[in-house]
């Protein structure tokens, strides 16, 4: 059961007393418009008329008789005739009355309700204002690029204490924790990883003075190699933490960059590892021109092509970079491979998410790369997608602004 709220004057109540006063002086103008305009009708031009009795009724007499009436015109009506003529000029008066009351109290009805309901809106979206800030900064916050994104913005809202202000309060709350969150997880993941550094460092050291000692039989050279193959491994995993957090950052120092450089790069870079396993790279390399970090782009590409070659079996890789239509720079990896459903897509972006049958500890790779490519293109300002390839693979392409 919900905990009682303190009194005060909620936003429903004030939209229903700020309504309910327009319509109410909207009526009683409607009210003095339509008496005015029956009061005109009755007291305006028309037949004059005098009734009179010339001789006092006697006592049992019928008043009819001695009843007159003096029209416009000058003419005299007695008796019946004076009595007819009094009852079609009511009937005359009534209908007029009924008339003007339907039509220009109609008239004058549309005209102070279509003012009512101007004066309605003006007033309710000055009302509402407060809402649409809260509105406008959510939506701001929300759709900005991660490299723009502002998490320390909050919403200075000032008025009345009403639903408006708890719902502002509520969203400041909200983005100040996930402020604090972000924050804190990248500095713990950038200092773990710096800490982790050392000790992996001191461990391949002594492995591999271990390793090269004369009196060192095979069976320790062959147990020095697979520790040096994990220490590598773990190696890489902090340096992928590292990358990681550090691309979640805003990118302040942007240089011009062409893609096709850096996939030219790159392809030479792992040319060998291609070779040993196998792989054939092609490359398309036309001009990209973006703007970012130089060397957090030859990572993303770097990774790009890296799990192509890994995560395939004799087949190929194919490395393009092009401009768009409208201006913008990608880099599209495709690849051959193992035949990757659809609803295993969003998970390959996640960190240390990989496939189902890619699970092992002697996986190459640290389970960062699509997560440092999405997390590098974002910090860019653009997007990282991919979809499963026809007949095995995938193609993941990444589209950054000029």
């Amino acid at each position: 059961m919900s905990g009682l709220r303190p009194s005060r004057v909620t936003l429903r109540t004030r939209l229903t007393l700020i309504y309910g006063g327009l319509f109410l002086v909207a009526g009683l103008v409607l009210l003095g418009v339509t008496y005015a305009l029956f009061e005109q009708q009755l007291t305006g031009g028309g037949t004059k008329m005098l009734a009179k009795s010339e001789l006092p009724p006697e006592p049992g007499l019928n008043r009819r008789a001695h009843l007159v009436v003096l029209t416009g015109n000058g003419d005299m009506l007695t008796g019946a005739g004076a009595e007819q003529w009094m009852k079609d000029q009511q009937a005359q008066l009534r209908k007029a009355a009924t008339t003007s009351l339907f039509t220009q109290g109609g008239i004058a009805l549309l005209v102070v309700g279509g003012l009512a309901a101007g004066f309605g809106w003006l007033v309710a979206g000055r009302v509402l204002v407060p809402l649409h800030q809260v509105t406008n900064t959510a939506r701001r916050i929300a759709t900005a690029p991660a490299a723009d994104r502002n998490l320390h913005e909050r919403i200075a809202l000032r008025g009345p204490d009403d639903e408006v202000k708890d719902l502002a309060g509520a969203f400041n709350t909200m983005v100040e924790r996930l402020d604090r969150s972000f924050d804190g997880q990248r500095r713990f993941v950038a200092n773990a990883s710096h800490e982790l550094r050392t000790p992996l460092t001191v461990s391949r050291s002594l492995v591999e003075v271990a390793m090269h000692r004369k009196t060192a039989s095979a069976d320790v050279r062959q147990l020095g190699e697979t520790l040096l193959e994990i220490n590598a491994r773990h190696e890489r995993l902090i340096n992928g933490l590292l990358l990681l957090a550090g691309s979640e950052n805003e990118i302040l120092d942007r240089r011009p960059v062409d893609l096709a450089d850096v996939v030219s790069h790159v392809v030479a870079q792992t040319a060998a590892e291609a070779s040993q396993a196998g792989i054939e790279v092609r490359t398309e390399a036309g001009e990209a021109m973006t703007t970012g970090d130089a060397l957090f782009l030859e990572r993303l590409v770097q990774n790009l092509v890296e799990n192509g070659i890994r995560h395939n079996t004799g087949g190929w890789v194919h490395v393009v970079s092009r401009t768009l239509a409208d201006g913008r720079a990608e880099v599209e990896v495709s690849n051959t491979g193992a035949v990757v459903p659809q609803y295993e897509i969003p998970a390959l972006f996640e960190p240390f998410r990989r496939l189902a049958t890619d699970r092992l500890a002697t996986a190459k790779g640290a389970g960062l790369g699509l997560s440092i490519v999405r997390s590098v293109a974002r910090a860019h300002g653009g997007e990282a997608t991919a979809r499963p390839r026809d007949g095995g693979g995938l193609v993941v392409s990444v589209v950054l602004p000029q």
